[in-house]
């Protein structure tokens, strides 16, 4: 098992060295210790936080090893939005971590043995021989695989009909070819989800479930109030609006901010327009966190956006949840 594996469970080459490692998931799962205690961390950070970065060092096995379990522990969960949430958060984190390797890969031409090559990203997905650098920061990619990527992005930018088409394949630029690799992660993490878990893994880890119900029970207990009035938004919201504006919000603010959004129901046009995002930045995430029949799951809480440092101490007063706090002002203002 190698640190490259651990940075990206979802490659092949990473489940094969869990094979090759001979691990069985039902000793592991039974067992416990550091690789199931860091899946119910993947798993809560990403449905609570929208992100499965770890906030502590873990070893190459328990981080690699954690995946597995996560899913497996996702699947155990009934919880609205759950697998989307959670592929989204994984692929979220990998599309920063490969995006940070290829652009120091393309500026010093090396890379560190745990760092993750283009070439061999599109080789893992099948498509190198589709996927072709022609120069000035553009790829040409075979029709047929690029609608296979964007088919599932929204945006007027991905349609076909919009694209420079030449001899059967289309232009993207560098950066759109590593948000369709984005959703090709995100696509491969959710294959399969929920999953069918055997009886006694599911019974070794009902303990963790119970965990993570209980860590979920404040956001899923909120409800979506479907109206857009940013005049009733709480401080916390606010202030998150105005990071975003500058340019500078956190990863768990910028989710907190958004599935917030998402749950008043606003097309992205409005939300666009109030956190200043002219170019597109936040639509993807917007679009997965609210889901296609609107907000999957609540923002955090009150307690969490402040363990995060994404809202100051009794910001909404005896409000527990920022959506209770905008119900109120909603109600205050009819």
């Amino acid at each position: 098992m190698q640190r490259l594996h651990a940075r990206y469970p979802f490659l092949d080459a990473s489940r094969e060295a869990v094979e090759t490692a001979d691990v069985d998931l039902a000793t592991v799962v039974q067992e416990g210790g550091p690789a199931v205690e860091r899946g119910v961390d993947r798993v809560e950070r990403a449905l609570v936080e929208g992100t499965v970065a770890p906030e502590s060092r873990w070893s190459v096995r328990a981080e690699l090893l954690s995946y597995p379990v996560a899913r497996v522990l996702v699947s155990l969960l009934d919880v609205r939005g759950a697998v989307e949430k959670y592929a989204t958060a994984e692929a979220t984190l990998a599309y920063e971590r490969f995006t940070d390797d290829f652009d120091a890969d393309t500026k010093l031409k090396s890379t560190s043995d745990d760092a993750l090559t283009l070439p061999s990203l599109l080789a893992d997905f099948d498509v190198s021989s589709d996927v072709t650098a022609v120069g000035d920061g553009r790829f040409e990619v075979g029709v047929t695989t690029y609608l296979e990527l964007a088919a599932p992005l929204d945006g007027r930018r991905w349609r076909l009909a919009t694209r420079a088409l030449a001899d059967g394949t289309v232009i993207v630029s560098r950066r759109e070819l590593y948000e369709l690799l984005r959703e090709a992660v995100r696509e491969r993490v959710a294959d399969g989800l929920p999953l069918s878990v055997p009886d006694s893994i599911a019974d070794a880890l009902a303990p963790e479930v119970a965990t993570l119900r209980d860590a979920l029970a404040p956001v899923e207990s909120t409800s979506d109030v479907d109206e857009f009035e940013p005049a009733a938004f709480p401080p916390c919201i606010d202030g998150l609006v105005e990071e975003s504006r500058e340019g500078d919000i956190s990863t768990t603010g910028r989710y907190a901010l958004l599935t917030f959004l998402a749950a008043t129901g606003a097309s992205y046009a409005e939300i666009a327009a109030v956190v200043g995002d002219d170019d597109d930045r936040y639509r993807y995430q917007y679009e997965r966190l609210a889901g296609p029949n609107g907000s999957q799951f609540a923002p955090p809480s009150c307690v969490t956006m402040a363990a995060n440092g994404d809202c100051g101490p009794d910001a909404c007063g005896d409000f527990s949840h920022p959506l209770a706090y905008y119900e109120h002002q909603l109600r205050a203002g009819e």
